[in-house]
């Protein structure tokens, strides 16, 4: 799928009470730098594609090394992205009971398969992020999974995603016993 496809797609996604929104995608992004994550670097299209694949598999259920194969035959991408987009997917759907439960604490009124597919999906592969890519700073993650939420997802997707991933973060600066510079100390449980 195309940048111009998926914008197609978005211009009147589902929902969650099965309407049909006419807003549409959004465009640029202030505040970016346009460094690897910024919208339209390498990166940021690559986990334009990974969620794509992660929506499919969790809707039709169809294996992902098969939509994976597919989404390189219509799209063929350079290595290094490639292996991003399929370190992401495998990474999401390996850790997805273990980000599910994040999910779930973090938004507790909101049970995680109720959840729209993209919001869901958005969610999963930034808590990976979070979870297993080092050299992805956190804010780098949520403001990815903002951006694409704002792209692909409902008018409160964005707001719904960054705050679960505020708390996920939290939840794992307390975990690791760690805060960085500046930031205050995280209650102890």
């Amino acid at each position: 799928m195309t940048d111009a496809d998926a914008a197609e797609r978005h211009d009147s996604p589902a929902e969650p009470s099965g309407r049909r929104s006419s807003r549409r995608p959004a465009k640029g992004g202030a505040g970016h730098d346009g460094g690897r994550g910024a919208p339209g670097g390498k990166r940021h299209q690559a986990r334009i594609l990974a969620l794509q694949v992660l929506f499919e598999v969790d809707l039709t259920n169809h294996p992902p090394e098969e939509v994976l194969a597919r989404t390189w035959a219509d799209q063929p991408a350079p290595a290094d992205s490639r292996a991003f987009v399929e370190r992401l997917v495998r990474g999401a759907l390996a850790d997805q009971e273990r980000i599910d439960r994040y999910v779930a604490v973090a938004a507790p009124a909101f049970p995680v398969p109720q959840l729209p597919s993209v919001d869901r999906n958005v969610l999963r592969i930034a808590i990976y992020e979070l979870l297993r890519e080092r050299d992805v700073p956190p804010k780098a993650a949520i403001n990815e999974a903002v951006e694409l939420a704002k792209r692909f997802g409902g008018d409160s997707s964005s707001r719904f995603v960054n705050g679960v991933l505020g708390t996920v973060v939290e939840t794992l600066q307390r975990e690791r016993g760690d805060t960085a510079p500046g930031d205050p100390p995280s209650p102890r449980s």
